[in-house]
Order: C-alpha cells, then structure tokens, then sequence
C-alpha cells in the first residue's frame, strides 16, 4: 500500500503526497484504518481475546463465559488465544503489538498490573486503551490432601509447628496469588515457602496432588478442583462472608484486618479509536448485565461489573498507585511514576 502511494504520487506530480505517504509512522496509518472501520459495522469478522493465563483459570473461565455471549450478539466468534507465562508480559507484549483494530482485546487482572509494574514496561494505566472492567471476585485459601487441617486457624498452628517446612503455590512471581500468600505470611507469623508456578491451573494441580500445601486461588478457579474431594477451602479474602463462596469463612475472622479484591478487565491497543472502544465497552456492559451471564459468573465465584472506558481508566490509575506503594515498601524497584 505504500509503495502504491509514492508511485501514484509521482505519476501524478505531487511530491508533497509522496513524502507524506513516507514519512507517516506505521502505526499511525493503522489507527487511521482503524478509525475509519470504527464508522462501519463492527465486528465483520472474529475478534480475538488474549488470555494471560492457562486453560481453565479464573482469567479463561471469565472469558470464555463474557467471550460466548459476545459471540452472540456480533454473530462473529471470540476467539479465546491463551498466552500464558512471565506473569501476563507475554500477553501484554503481543497486545501492545497488534493493530489498534478493535480485534484484539485483552483480558487482564490484578495480576497484570503488579506484574508490568515490576517489569517497567507495558502499565495497564498508560500503555493500553481501557475498555471495560468486567468482574470482580475474592480470592479462596486452599489446602490440599497433604495438609490435615479444616480451619485456618489449625492452618496457622500446624505451619507453627513445622516452620520452614511447608510451601504455598502461586501463578507467577509478583501476581496476587504471591501477593495474597505473603500478606498471609506476614500477618500470621508463618515462614511459607514460595513455588511460582507459570499458571494457576498448574498450582492447583500440585495442590490437589499434594506436592504443595497452601494456596490463594482465584475464586472462579476453585469448583473444577473442588469436585476431586481432594480441595478444602478455608478462608475468603472478602472482610465479610459472600455468596460467591457459600459457608467460607472471611480470613479477616482470624486474621483482622486481612483484605484481598481480584478483579479482570478488558483493554485494547493504544491507539484503538475511541469510538470503537466505546462501542465494543457497550456491548460488553450490555451482556454483563443479562441474567444469564450474571448467574454464570456467580456460579463460578465472579460478581459482573461492567463499567465506561473512562471509569475502568480511572480504576487502573488508583490501583496503580495502590500496587505501586505495595511495591516500592517491599524493596522492589517499580517503574517511576512521571
């Protein structure tokens, strides 16, 4: 398409067209491509969804229940493409690389945040265009065979009584799972050892086989592992008792003032125009609102938000200066903030 513009340029005597034509970046040109489909029907073809992690995780749960109903409504299919490793950055990478078309989303979570945070490259507040924020959900406190205990409580007096001995699981350095367990750690006194894992599915198979012993689990990664008989849960991460896990104690109940809040949201390239991305945010706040979706979320340990574009960016600003403060105060060394 270039060389057909400096071609035609030059035939027809116009120089200043030809060096424009040169010296547009390309992802600029995308953008204008992309702007001009945002005025046309959307979506005349598959839209992908890029997922941060593994098959069956809370992340690709929510996904594939948001990207079916989509599919729906568009008659054009969500295709779910799991990028899975170095806690989000793969999927965060091949976004910030696809065209601003408005066929590329990204499903990301607390996780990603942290994670770009500490890489110093990618932030969620910055470098994408937020769409929609799409759920939230606690975290779940599980035990597998390899730990004899039913209540946090016996947890933390077991880990007492074996210090340096046991282990917990989490789906990446720096994601909320490790987070969630240091906060654990620290408020409880306990001397956990961490083993990253490149997934969450991956963590909770360990845990189920009893080759780790504790873990903080995404509530909508819990129940096709609960079905084993081999998963306890012993603690939620909301302050107070939620119907997204029936008869779970809060951790606050034996550790006060222990707080932890997943979240997943939607965002797009960069450049994406503003009118795609407030359309494709209307669509999704849209299917989050049905009864059927909200009722699939719930079951699966999800509450649906569904939020403007400008809301979710506002919301990834905050959490940024949240994780960024959490960061900074355990010694890490997060991207400046100017």
């Amino acid at each position: 398409m270039r060389i057909a513009v400096l071609a035609a340029s030059a035939l027809l005597g116009m120089p200043e067209l030809a060096e424009s034509a040169q010296q547009q970046p390309l992802s600029t040109r995308a953008a204008q491509r992309a702007s001009t489909s945002s005025r046309e029907a959307y979506p005349m073809r598959p839209v992908r969804l890029i997922v941060s992690n593994t098959p069956g995780s809370p992340s690709d749960v929510i996904a594939r229940l948001l990207g079916a109903k989509l599919s729906e409504a568009w008659a054009h299919q969500v295709v779910i493409d799991i990028r899975p490793g170095a806690t989000g950055l793969i999927a965060a990478e091949t976004t910030a690389r696809a065209a601003p078309d408005g066929y590329t989303l990204w499903m990301n979570m607390m996780t990603q945040l942290i994670s770009t945070l500490q890489a110093q490259r990618h932030l969620l507040a910055k470098d994408f265009a937020p769409v929609s924020l799409v759920a939230s959900t606690p975290f779940l406190i599980v035990v597998g065979p390899a730990v004899p205990v039913k209540s946090l409580a016996e947890l933390i007096a077991y880990a007492k009584a074996r210090p340096g001995q046991l282990t917990y699981a989490s789906s990446g350095q720096w994601g909320s799972s490790h987070l969630c367990m240091e906060s654990f750690n620290g408020m409880a006194g306990l001397s956990f050892l961490h083993v990253p894992y490149k997934g969450s599915s991956l963590a909770m198979n360990d845990i189920v086989a009893g080759h780790v012993h504790v873990y903080c689990a995404g509530a909508p990664g819990v129940p096709a592992f609960a079905q084993t008989g081999k998963l306890r849960t012993l603690g939620v991460t909301y302050q107070r008792p939620t119907p997204l896990a029936p008869g779970v104690p809060p951790v606050a109940d034996t550790l006060p003032g222990f707080e932890l809040l997943g979240w997943y949201g939607i965002e797009a390239p960069l450049q994406t125009p503003k009118p795609l991305i407030v359309r494709i945010s209307a669509e999704i706040v849209k299917a989050l609102k049905t009864p059927e979706l909200e009722e699939q979320l719930n079951k699966v340990g999800a509450e649906a938000v569904g939020s403007s574009p400008a809301e979710f960016g506002t919301f990834l600003q905050k959490e940024t200066a949240r994780w960024y403060k959490v960061l900074r105060d355990g010694g890490t060394q997060p991207p400046s903030r100017g």
